[in-house]
């Protein structure tokens, strides 16, 4: 299968988005790439239904390596360690937004992986694992009702940077992540936020950056639905060049 690769730009950031060359036996899988920061992300479902299912099993696991930097466990330690706090909260970033989107009474064991293949130390991973993840759920014949966009926003000197590297989130007063999808309307729906102030917030609005008051919170999130719209005709897009999956009939619970 040939590789389909998408590109385009929220604010001064490239995002790109390939598929059809890595991890062809999953449902769906994209590898999303912004700076030198590369991530794979991969989505596959049971085809069977767990007996007595009461709940949708639904995993999301973010795998961090340490050859992503460049490094190889060595002396004793020659395993990876278990999943780091970051990774962790990584996942519930991911479960947050994806979870209520899947189609009424679908609970079949479905599981998406999001491997950080390269980390440049520059652009964090984990809202790009998150849009990878929707994209890889979109290509998929998982009963997926997305897309869905997310994007992070930095406060710095009063304007909201989209995508800030780790060294603009430490000039940052507030950081914001988004996540939404567009209704029958066409417009976008924000069905996730988490926010809160930096570490060096309190001492940057004393030195005169502007305060996250309630009018700049809420003009970053009108901006971040221009933004989740970028992302989300992106996906759209590759979805378009790739191709629609077969379909497949899954069992529907019904309570």
């Amino acid at each position: 299968m040939a590789e389909t690769t998408v590109r385009g730009r929220v604010g001064e950031v490239e995002i790109s988005l390939s598929t059809g060359k890595l991890a062809q036996l999953s449902d769906g899988a994209v590898d999303v790439r912004i700076g030198d920061t590369q991530v794979l992300v991969t989505a596959t479902a049971k085809r069977s239904l767990r007996e007595s299912v009461d709940f949708f099993p639904l995993t999301i696991d973010v795998e961090e390596r340490t050859y992503a930097v460049g490094r190889i466990p060595g002396s004793f330690f020659r395993r990876e360690g278990r999943a780091s706090e970051n990774a962790i909260l990584a996942d519930r970033l991911i479960d947050r937004p994806l979870r209520p989107n899947f189609a009424e009474g679908y609970r079949h064991d479905t599981h998406v992986v999001a491997t950080v293949l390269a980390a440049d130390l520059e652009n964090p991973h984990d809202v790009i694992a998150l849009n990878g993840a929707s994209a890889a759920l979109t290509l998929s014949p998982i009963p997926f009702e997305g897309p869905i966009g997310a994007i992070r926003l930095a406060l710095i000197d009063g304007e909201w940077i989209p995508f800030p590297t780790y060294e603009q989130g430490e000039e940052a007063v507030f950081e914001i992540v988004v996540a939404g999808k567009r209704n029958a309307a066409g417009n976008v729906d924000i069905n996730m936020v988490e926010a809160g102030a930096s570490e060096h917030g309190y001492r940057l609005v004393q030195e005169g950056q502007q305060a996250s008051d309630e009018a700049t919170v809420a003009a970053g999130l009108e901006l971040a639905k221009e933004y989740i719209a970028t992302l989300i005709d992106l996906q759209l897009e590759l979805l378009e060049k790739h191709g629609a999956p077969e379909p497949v009939k899954w069992q529907v619970v019904v309570d």
